[in-house]
């Protein structure tokens, strides 16, 4: 199967050039190479999934891009902006739900919005939480705690909180991971439906090849780590929006999963 990394849909948006991230290694004077020369670039409605083994470097790259952790060398521009540090206009979602238990479900959401929209009207602001419990399926929980819900639920929450700001970039650290397999598939639509009616630049972190597929525009293969980098870039042919099942019964996606698959087993082979 030849597979080549395509012409991106619309002028770049993020871009990344030549990083290289690395910690000092404290056995002798030299570095420990977490990534090295990664190049890529994201159109600003672009869905892109990261995958690779653990240890590759997937994470932080994923924390680079939100200003999160500095890198050693190259550079990372947004918007034609370099990204130096946290901004409202990329936004976090982690595996684990990051909720404060002492606050309601839409009292999470609220206070992002309070912290970055301070231009708000109170009424504006009330509007905008509303509707994003909306989006999420979350209205008739609206004031219950997060002790009070499901792990589904507070991964709606955090999803919710973050699509508030309107940020220019949603990023995503193994959002389904926690989640059991029913709650996961159900999520994963909710988040595409999402994103196929509000178009945005996502790059989401995936352990999962089936999932990076049915999500994503393009697959970004990390090599094995240290000293990781881009292995190939698929494109992922399926227009949207997506249906899982006639996907599923097609050649392209076998084609697809198994070349995914062939990749990674051969980098994690070639380390042992």
């Amino acid at each position: 199967m030849d597979i080549k990394e395509p012409t991106p849909r619309t002028t770049p948006f993020l871009e990344i050039e030549n990083l290289v991230k690395a910690y000092p290694n404290n056995n002798d004077s030299g570095k420990f190479v977490v990534l090295d020369g990664v190049n890529l670039t994201v159109g600003e409605d672009e869905y892109i999934s990261v995958i690779g083994h653990s240890g590759c470097g997937k994470s932080t790259l994923l924390k680079i891009v939100a200003g999160l952790e500095k890198a050693t060398s190259g550079s990372v521009r947004l918007d034609g902006k370099e990204i130096r540090k946290p901004g409202a206009e990329r936004m976090m979602v982690f595996q684990h739900y990051s909720l404060l238990p002492w606050l309601t479900v839409k009292e999470n959401i609220r206070l992002a919005v309070d912290e970055v929209l301070k231009d708000a009207t109170r009424a504006e602001k009330i509007s905008i939480v509303n509707e994003h419990l909306a989006m999420v399926n979350l209205t008739a929980a609206a004031d219950k705690y997060p002790d009070e819900i499901s792990g589904g639920m507070k991964q709606r929450v955090g999803i919710a909180r973050a699509l508030a700001i309107r940020p220019k970039m949603l990023l995503m650290d193994e959002p389904f991971g926690a989640l059991d397999a029913l709650t996961r598939g159900k999520l994963q639509r909710q988040v595409l439906d999402i994103w196929e009616r509000h178009r945005q630049a996502v790059m989401m972190i995936t352990h999962d090849v089936d999932e990076a597929i049915y999500m994503s525009d393009r697959i970004v293969l990390m090599t094995n780590g240290p000293a990781a980098n881009i292995g190939e870039i698929l494109e992922v042919p399926f227009p949207h929006p997506r249906d899982r099942s006639q996907m599923r019964d097609s050649k392209e996606y076998y084609e697809l999963r198994n070349y995914a698959l062939n990749f990674l087993e051969q980098n994690f082979t070639s380390d042992e």
